[in-house]
């Protein structure tokens, strides 16, 4: 039986890109250590949401926008997560408009401090080598730390210390470095998930 429920987060519009491939395959991983999985698309998210950039028209935020539309599935999904891998392609040196906008709904939940303790790690794929695959990440870590998250790296006991996140240049699935801090990134969220469940409040399981 599944012990703990890890959430990829796919920023890129596309289901079946670059970003998508490092995240089921770090999904897979999790899968092979006993946990439970699921794929959130922020695009299928936001779909059905009139205005989907967050103009702030509530202090405190309730969620009301996203009620009764995929947005408030995916959030009730997140409130059940024990970790939490966000993936985004490299728009100009930073993560996707789908990603932002999906996160910056989330404000009720830091309300509610859903996701507090949640161990995170973070993916991000670029055109270049160079491509800004570490700023992308560095703005996804962010996006964490604002929620009270534990953010994580790339490093595990069986290989060393780790970096900021996986990063991969497309195509994705011909970079074997990329892949591989995929696999690492995905073991260590879970093992973190498994040790940190004490101290995480789930009201939503």
């Amino acid at each position: 039986m599944s012990d703990v429920f890890i959430i990829a987060l796919n920023g890129s519009p596309n289901k079946n890109g670059n970003t998508a491939f490092m995240l089921n395959t770090a999904l897979a991983t999790c899968r092979e250590m006993g946990a439970r999985t699921e794929m959130i698309h922020c695009q299928e998210a936001l779909k059905g949401i009139r205005n989907k950039f967050c103009v702030n028209c509530e202090v405190p935020c309730s969620g009301k926008c996203g009620r009764g539309k995929p947005l408030e599935t995916a959030f009730e999904l997140l409130r059940q997560a024990d970790g939490l891998l966000i993936g985004s392609p490299v728009y100009f040196g930073t993560v996707s408009a789908q990603l932002k906008a999906f996160w910056d709904k989330s404000r009720f939940l830091r309300n509610e401090k859903a996701l507090l303790n949640v161990p995170g790690g973070a993916v991000a794929v670029g055109a270049s080598r160079f491509g800004g695959q570490e700023t992308t990440i560095r703005a996804i870590h962010d996006l964490m730390l604002v929620q009270g998250m534990l953010v994580l790296g790339d490093g595990y006991w069986e290989y060393d210390c780790g970096h900021q996140g996986a990063a991969a240049q497309r195509p994705a699935q011909t970079d074997d470095n990329g892949l591989q801090r995929t696999v690492i990134l995905a073991k260590r969220l879970v093992e973190v998930a498994r040790a940190t469940r004490s101290i995480r409040t789930k009201t939503a399981r």
